[in-house]
């Protein structure tokens, strides 16, 4: 299996799946998760699956939007930080704070959903960081970077160079999902697939993971559905 990435708002990782029994191509949405997946046929070349699914963007766009309603970010919104839902509130200064389960947000209304997108970005990079730089040194290997995006159905990934891509929405997740998938992507700087021994670096170095892992299977769908402006 491989996978490939649909650039839009949000990205969207597609699953190549190839298969015996295929006589075309077909495209799936797992509605648990959000997952999408393309099966081909053991003939059919990676380019045409990638013409394919390009062609289909709308069509996956459209069926993972109605699978979640979308909630508009913007003063008086409720969104999920750090697991606990926040009300964005108007406030003073210049800077967004987070106090007393309230995003408090300054500055000219129409700037809130780009003023909130600014903080929660900046708020998971921190986190994320300092949860990598952890479960890297109990781990005893290092990475070589870090970077946050907006993927769709893909909550992290590690490199053959090490580098450590996250989604920036896990900052609206509770902490301890954060932190499991935070291990994971590290645990792949020891073990480059989904083995068992690479299992038992995840527990090794963040412990039980069923429930967060669990958590995001179930859940983290819905972390899609908040979205800040064009």
């Amino acid at each position: 299996m491989s996978t490939r990435v649909l650039q839009g708002d949000p990205d969207i990782a597609v699953t190549l799946r190839r298969s015996a029994r295929a006589r075309r191509m077909t495209l799936r949405i797992n509605q648990i998760d959000g997952r999408v997946t393309l099966t081909l046929p053991t003939r059919a070349s990676e380019r045409e699956a990638v013409a394919f699914v390009e062609e289909k963007q709308a069509w996956i766009r459209k069926h993972l939007d109605a699978s979640v309603g979308h909630v508009s970010v913007g003063l008086g919104a409720r969104i999920p930080v750090e697991g606990m839902l926040c009300d964005v509130m108007p406030g003073t200064g210049r800077r967004v704070s987070f106090e007393d389960g309230a995003l408090y947000v300054p500055g000219a209304e129409d700037r809130a959903p780009a003023r909130v997108l600014g903080y929660l970005k900046t708020r998971a990079r921190d986190r994320l960081a300092g949860a990598s730089d952890h479960y890297a040194a109990l781990l005893g290997r290092s990475y070589s970077g870090i970077s946050m995006r907006d993927t769709r159905s893909r909550w992290g990934s590690c490199s053959s160079a090490g580098r450590l891509m996250y989604s920036w929405r896990l900052i609206m997740a509770p902490p301890a999902v954060l932190e499991y998938v935070a291990a994971h992507e590290v645990a792949h700087l020891a073990q480059m697939n989904h083995s068992p021994a690479f299992w038992a670096e995840v527990e090794r170095i963040y412990g039980p993971y069923a429930e967060p892992r669990a958590w995001l299977r179930r859940e983290g769908n819905d972390l899609h559905r908040f979205r800040f402006g064009d």
